[in-house]
C-alpha cells in the first residue's frame, strides 16, 4: 500500500526500487560502464530553458500528432524495453494496453516476456510497432518480421546500436540471468534463442545471450536486406550524429530515432539532447525523427519537440509505473507525463524559438 499519492514519475521510480527484486532494479536502472551518460541524459536537458510567450490565446489546445500516417492522442509513446514481467507478472501487455488508453505508440522489445501474437491478441487498440535485432540467423529474423506483419504491427523499428551489448557492472555483479519462471516468448520454437538467458557463464546473462545469437557483422546493406523482405515502414534507432543520420535516410528510412539506448551501450557518447538538433537538421524532413533516453517530464518532452523531434518515447518510466500497478501503473505514468505537457503547452508554443542554450541565454 502506498502511503503518499504519486505525483510525478521520481515518485514512481522510488516506489518501484523497494518493490523490484534487485537483480530487475538493477538490470532497469542501470547505464554502461561509470554512467557517465546516463547523468547527461537527464542533465542535458536542464542546459535548455523554455522562453515562454504570453498574451496568446490557449483556451484551445490540442496534444494530437501523426506517427508515420497514424492518428496518435499524445506526441509522446512507449520506448522498446526488455523482459518487462521481471516489473509485473502483465509486463508488455500491461503497458501496450495503457499505451492504448492514452491514444500512445508502443514498441514491443525483439526479448520480451509476452510475444507478438499475445500483445496484438490483448491489446488490439494500441498502435504497435516492433523493435527487432537480426540475428545470425536470418531464418530466424525474417521469421520475426512476418510474424509482426501477421499479428498487425504499424512499423519495424530495427536498432542498429546494438551488435554487441555494453557492459553494465551491475549485471555482471549480478550474474543477472531471465528468471526462471519466465521465458523468451518470441523463441518458443527455437531453443537456443529461448532458453540461453536462463544461464550465465559468470557474468551478464543478457551479454552473453547477445554474443551469441546477435549478427555482429551488420552493414547499411543489411538496411536494404530488412526492406526487401517486408512492407512495413521501417524506423532505424539509436542514431548519434548527422553522418548516420543521412545514411539512414538514403538507405530509405521512414523515420530516424535518436537514442543512446538509455545510456546502456557506450558511456561518454552524447546525451540525445545534445545530438537531436544535429539529426533534425541533417534530416531536414526527409523523414520523421524521434528520440528517446532519459525522457521522464513533459516540459522536457515539450523541449524536444520545440527541438524537432515528432515524437518522444519514454522507457525507463513505464517500468516504474508497471512495477507500482500493472496496467493502471503504466497508464497513470502516461496520464501524468500528458499532464504536465499540457500544462507547459499552455504557457508555450511548440516552435524552435520556444527552446534556448542555457549558454546562449546569458548573454541575451
Amino acid at each position: 500500500m502506498m502511503s503518499k499519492p504519486l505525483v510525478g514519475v521520481q515518485d514512481y521510480e522510488r516506489e518501484a526500487r523497494w518493490r523490484l527484486p534487485k537483480t530487475a532494479l538493477d538490470y532497469y536502472q542501470s547505464g554502461a560502464l561509470d554512467e557517465v551518460t546516463l547523468k547527461e541524459n537527464k542533465e542535458a536537458m536542464d542546459r535548455w530553458y523554455i522562453r515562454p510567450r504570453f498574451m496568446r490565446d490557449v483556451s484551445k489546445r490540442s496534444l494530437a500528432t501523426t506517427l508515420l500516417g497514424h492518428k496518435v492522442a499524445v506526441p509522446f509513446g512507449v520506448a522498446p524495453t526488455a523482459m518487462q514481467r521481471m516489473a509485473h507478472p502483465d509486463g508488455e501487455v500491461a503497458t501496450a494496453r495503457a499505451a492504448g488508453r492514452i491514444g500512445a505508440p508502443f514498441t514491443l522489445s525483439t526479448i520480451s516476456t509476452f510475444s507478438l501474437e499475445e500483445v496484438a491478441m490483448r491489446a488490439p487498440n494500441t498502435l504497435r510497432l516492433f523493435q527487432l535485432y537480426i540475428y545470425k540467423d536470418r531464418e530466424l529474423t525474417a521469421s520475426l518480421v512476418r510474424r509482426a506483419e501477421a499479428a498487425g504491427f504499424s512499423a519495424l523499428v530495427l536498432t542498429v546500436d546494438a551488435p554487441y551489448f555494453g557492459i553494465r557492472r551491475a549485471d555482471v555483479r549480478n550474474q543477472f540471468t531471465l528468471p526462471p519462471h519466465l521465458r523468451m516468448a518470441n523463441f518458443q520454437s527455437d531453443e537456443a534463442a529461448s532458453n540461453h538467458l536462463h544461464t550465465s557463464d559468470g557474468g551478464s546473462g543478457i551479454n552473453e545471450y547477445v554474443a551469441s545469437l546477435f549478427d555482429p557483422t551488420l552493414t547499411w546493406e543489411d538496411v536494404a536486406w530488412l526492406k526487401s523482405i517486408t512492407k512495413l515502414p521501417l524506423v532505424l534507432k539509436g542514431i548519434l550524429t548527422r553522418e548516420d543520420a543521412i545514411l539512414g535516410v538514403e538507405a530509405g528510412a521512414a523515420a530516424i530515432w535518436v537514442s543512446n539506448h538509455g545510456a546502456r551501450q557506450v558511456d561518454g557518447v552524447a546525451p540525445t539532447m545534445e545530438a537531436l538538433p544535429e539529426v533534425v537538421e541533417a534530416v531536414s524532413d526527409r523523414c520523421e525523427v524521434y528520440v528517446d533516453s532519459g525522457f521522464s517530464q513533459g516540459a522536457n518532452i515539450f523541449k524536444a519537440l520545440a527541438l524537432g523531434a515528432n515524437m518522444v518515447f519514454m522507457g525507463r518510466p513505464l517500468l516504474w509505473g508497471l512495477a507500482c500497478g500493472g496496467e493502471d501503473g503504466a497508464w497513470s505514468v502516461l496520464d501524468t507525463v500528458r499532464t504536465e505537457l499540457e500544462s507547459t503547452m499552455a504557457l508555450s508554443d511548440i516552435t524552435r524559438a520556444m527552446v534556448v542554450r542555457r549558454e546562449t541565454r546569458a548573454h541575451l
